[in-house]
């Protein structure tokens, strides 16, 4: 692998995947404010990624991509697809609708700080106060969530969904959701680590992710939205949020985290 595979293409694939999320912030919040469950959002998002994602896993797998797959792998993956896209997915959306676009993507910087520390208490991170680039890593975790607290407590008018109703409650119940997402998320990068090392065929594990948290979705949504009606998507909008987030904000991103933290990055 030269120099450009190995660095330079893994970084501006994680690049790439901000500018993704910036636009999927914007989209999905519109969205929610004009009257989408997010429950039912969840589900079509991961409906759509499981649709873009199988495909192409089953045209480009590998023949030994089944090789390394057991029962304790297979449950491994069903349950970080729980954690880290059904339940992220759902506090996540939650606490966007309910705080702001601006104090999610905030909120969001705070996954490599997390990750970090819990790197750290599980022995998977190295701490050592003499080497620059960890004290790099403690800086950026301290000024990550000073950051994160300064969004969440100091605030401007909000641009969208302008109800006044209980506001203040709103906003800080958001940003507990939006936490709790974080630490969802953090933990399913953690978790990648073993399951890539045994798993390194990512587009099928991106596909298995997609459709293991498709079926958890659905579950979670219908039973907190019984609704046929609630499930219909009235407008343009709700169907370009659910298409854009499902395949480039689930199916490509899960194949580029993985890929990435596969070699290590």
């Amino acid at each position: 692998m030269g120099a450009w595979e190995e660095y330079y293409l893994p970084v501006i694939g994680m690049v790439s995947l901000e500018f993704i999320y910036a636009t999927m912030v914007i989209m999905n919040r519109v969205a929610l404010v004009k009257g989408l469950s997010p429950r039912i959002f969840v589900f079509y998002r991961q409906a759509c990624a499981t649709l873009f994602t199988s495909p192409i896993a089953y045209l480009s797998r590998k023949e030994t991509s089944n090789a390394g797959m057991d029962f304790r792998l297979f449950l491994l993956i069903f349950v970080t697809s729980f954690v880290g896209v059904a339940l992220f997915q759902n506090l996540y959306n939650e606490g966007l609708y309910l705080a702001s676009s601006s104090v999610t993507s905030a909120m969001f910087n705070l996954v490599p700080a997390v990750t970090f520390l819990m790197a750290a208490v599980l022995g998977l991170e190295q701490v050592n106060v003499k080497r620059s680039s960890n004290v790099a890593k403690m800086l950026g975790t301290t000024l990550c969530v000073g950051g994160a607290i300064a969004m969440t407590l100091l605030r401007g008018q909000k641009l969208l969904n302008t109800q006044v109703l209980s506001v203040t409650h709103n906003w800080l119940v958001g940003c507990l959701l939006l936490l709790a997402s974080v630490f969802c998320w953090s933990s399913w990068l953690i978790l990648q680590v073993p399951i890539t090392k045994r798993y390194p065929d990512c587009l099928s594990l991106s596909a298995w992710t997609c459709f293991f948290s498709t079926i958890q979705t659905g579950i979670m949504a219908l039973v907190v939205e019984p609704d046929p009606k609630a499930w219909v998507l009235s407008s343009a909008l709700e169907v370009a949020a659910c298409l854009f987030s499902g395949i480039f904000g689930s199916g490509a991103q899960y194949f580029i985290q993985c890929w990435c933290i596969s070699l290590g990055t």
